[in-house]
């Protein structure tokens, strides 16, 4: 029993934290710089004024996260996100391949929960800045629910909120809007018309029912569904983010307006729902409820904060790479009508790069204060490169990226900007890809620090035989093939048939820039006189100056069917001149006018289990999975496979990594192949497998005969293996004991 007397006033009470690094925000920003920063043995508190983590990937938005990869719908081949973005996209898709929203809150809370130096603080609003002249000293901050507040120090600030509530508050320079297209020379920069700002979304959910449901509209709901030029789109079968294009609030400022925009968005989606229940025009709702309306609005666009950098819409098209590239986007240019819903303008105008870009660490630090780093989608960037950069999975390599960044600011006595000075810039970039960070066209010098390397077996192919099955060539259809430089194209023989004689013409592509898979260049062109089942080859008479992928371009030619293979290769896919409508309209990026982007074919790639392989035969072996892939840095297939792949008939594959003097190892990270090119979209959108066919499930390390590590049931594609203490080894032994059914590919053991 507690008996409290009256009295005047009375305060709630106040904890004070100390900290290397405040992470404010806890979406996926957020989340991966407060693990990446603690990972790397900061103190970390990371405060998020919000229930659960995750933000608009969190279940109470329900937006699934994506990225690079942009819904398999774009060019971007083997360009899902590494480093922790990658992990906790591996590990919902491992427990959570359904795509349930509350299943994603609880894997990152797990990972948040279980990450030692982090302290979370759920459910806390910042409202408070101390800064003494450009350096921010201490945070005050508000939990509602256990009526307290924080103080809380720190030596570095990370702003992950998405509003920018910490640079606000501490006066950082900041943009709302978009640019003058004479500013940027963007010409994609949108005129008054179409609006300066992207609005706010909010998502439902249906579900059919034993009976009839009855539905009483609420008195705001929207009246006139005409109101909606796009309402004769709608249908009973839309859900979820298929009607992200309601959307609104772009006219309006989408901070201190965001309550007022809420209001208006159930009102449509209220009107919606009157219109699918009660207008007499889809019947087979008469069964269906709402299951699920979001209370908060997904918020696309808000404040843009102010670096050394401001990342530009030519950065994005022209694929520039910064002296200081530390991560990449790969999302189309995608950019909304202010007006949004009422808009008669379509929902979305996209325009695609022809591969991933990159993303200078200049865009990631206020060039306002001195130890402030921006994350998320509030990084320097202007309206139209924001379109593309502002995706989840984007923003949480973007996270992973400062939360390193502030580590080696700590340790090496540098200021942000300090770090991103051309002398210094290399050690965070080389610290990203040591954690399985990907950086196109960039690669991690010496990763076994000095090792030669051997294995058991190499994979060479000669041949993928003939399962049986038939592709009929209704559409065009591409083997990506990996060639080196200076090195013959063999002759390539492949399975055909048809039941009247036809004609089939094959072409040799290749792309302008390395690296990409937008293919530009037609090298060559050979026709085939296909009649009966036969085999059929195709001599190219060619040599690559360099190395690179080549598309082998079959044409449509829906009476022809070329012969399959069950096998399936690490670094080498099957592609399709196709259409993938989340991302694109046609099957051909169209420019319907002078927007400063290219047009070109969308070369897309199947989902799991619909992937197809053609059987065929080579004049000479294809030596692209060699052991010695190992070493070179690259951490996934770009130019080359990049990986090492043991023969299909190894029982007992292996790779050891030799020193001539013993080596002492903190820390071992294995990068092995997890099928970088599956969009593994978190939510509502279920997918085939829990991890990929390629992924190696149960190895072991071994230093000598000393067993350092086993581990069974892998479905991550980086896997570290920290030693308390520092261990001497003359060799390090992998041994691959299962895959999750095809053939494996390391991309590096990296040694520190």
């Amino acid at each position: 029993m507690k008996i409290f007397p009256h009295s005047e006033v009375r305060t709630f009470p106040t904890q004070h934290l100390h900290c290397d690094l405040l992470v404010a925000g806890g979406g996926l920003a957020g989340l991966c710089a407060a693990l990446a920063a603690a990972r790397d043995g900061l103190q970390v508190v990371m405060i998020q004024d919000r229930p659960v983590p995750g933000g608009n990937a969190s279940s109470e938005v329900r937006l699934w996260a994506n990225g690079a990869t942009s819904h398999m719908g774009n060019n971007n081949r083997w360009a899902r996100e590494g480093g922790i973005m990658g992990q906790i996209m591996e590990e919902n898709l491992w427990r959570n391949k359904e795509g349930n929203p509350v299943m994603f809150d609880l894997v990152l809370l797990d990972l948040a929960k279980s990450q030692s130096g982090l302290t979370l603080l759920l459910n806390t609003a910042v409202y408070e800045v101390e800064k003494e002249q450009q350096h921010i000293t201490r945070i005050k901050a508000f939990n509602p629910i256990n009526e307290t507040f924080y103080s809380v120090n720190a030596a570095q600030f990370c702003d992950a909120t998405g509003d920018g509530v910490l640079g606000f508050l501490a006066g950082a320079e900041y943009r709302e809007g978009a640019e003058d297209a004479q500013e940027l020379g963007e010409k994609m920069a949108p005129g008054e018309h179409f609006g300066h700002k992207l609005g706010h979304s909010i998502y439902f959910y249906t579900k059919q029912t034993d009976g009839p449901v009855n539905f009483v509209p609420p008195s705001f709901a929207l009246q006139d569904i005409t109101a909606i030029p796009r309402y004769k789109r709608l249908t009973s079968t839309l859900n979820g983010c298929d009607l992200w294009w309601l959307e609104w609030g772009g006219r309006l400022d989408t901070v201190h307006e965001s309550e007022e925009i809420k209001w208006e968005l159930w009102k449509i989606v209220w009107g919606v729902w009157d219109h699918i229940k009660n207008s007499g025009n889809f019947p087979e709702a008469a069964n269906m409820t709402i299951e699920w309306v979001g209370a908060i609005p997904g918020k696309r666009e808000s404040r843009r904060f102010l670096g050394d950098h401001l990342l530009c819409q030519q950065d994005i098209i022209d694929q520039r790479d910064h002296y200081d590239a530390v991560a990449y986007g790969g999302w189309s240019i995608d950019l909304h009508p202010a007006d949004g819903v009422y808009s008669t303008h379509d929902g979305c105008r996209q325009f695609h790069s022809k591969g991933t870009y990159t993303i200078p660490f200049r865009s990631l630090y206020s060039r306002s204060l001195d130890n402030l780093f921006l994350t998320g989608r509030l990084i320097s960037a202007s309206h139209v490169a924001f379109g593309s950069a502002r995706v989840m999975c984007t923003c949480g390599l973007l996270g992973e990226v400062v939360g390193r960044a502030a580590a080696l600011c700590k340790t090496e006595h540098l200021t942000p900007r300090e770090l991103a000075e051309p002398a210094h810039i290399g050690l965070l970039q080389q610290q990203l890809q040591v954690n399985g960070c990907y950086i196109p066209r960039r690669w991690l010098h010496d990763p076994a620090c000095g090792a030669e390397v051997s294995a058991s077996s190499e994979y060479q192919l000669t041949e993928l035989p003939a399962s049986g099955r038939w592709h009929a060539l209704t559409g065009r259809m591409a083997l990506l093939l990996p060639v080196q430089a200076g090195e013959p194209l063999p002759d390539i023989s492949l399975f055909l048939r048809a039941k009247t004689p036809q004609t089939l013409t094959v072409s040799l592509l290749g792309s302008a820039r390395a690296g990409n898979f937008t293919p530009d260049y037609q090298y060559e062109e050979c026709v085939l006189q296909v009649s009966g089942e036969a085999w059929h080859t195709l001599s190219f008479r060619w040599q690559s100056e360099r190395d690179q992928y080549l598309f082998i371009a079959f044409e449509a030619q829906d009476a022809i069917e070329i012969a399959l293979t069950d096998m399936h290769l690490p670094g080498m896919m099957t592609v399709f001149n196709s259409l993938n409508v989340r991302v694109a309209k046609h099957t051909r990026q169209v420019v319907d006018g002078d927007y400063g982007v290219d047009e070109f074919d969308f070369w897309l790639p199947r989902r799991h289990p619909q992937k197809i392989m053609p059987a065929l035969r080579l004049s000479l072996p294809l030596t692209a999975w060699s052991v010695q892939n190992v070493l070179n840095g690259r951490l996934r297939p770009e130019q080359q496979t990049n990986g090492w792949t043991p023969d299909a008939n190894d029982p007992t594959p292996e790779i050891v990594w030799r020193w001539a003097a013993p080596r002492q190892i903190h820390q071992l990270t294995l990068v092995q192949d997890n099928d970088f090119d599956n969009a593994m979209e978190s939510v509502q959108m279920g997918h085939h497998y829990a991890v990929t066919p390629h992924c190696i499930t149960h190895y072991r390390l071994w230093a000598g005969d000393k067993l350092l590590a086993e581990v069974r049931d892998n479905h991550h594609s980086v896997c570290q293996h920290r030693f308390p203490e520092p261990l001497a080894a003359l060799s390090v032994r992998l041994e691959i004991l299962a895959t999750a059914g095809a053939l494996p590919a390391v991309y590096s053991l990296n040694v520190r």
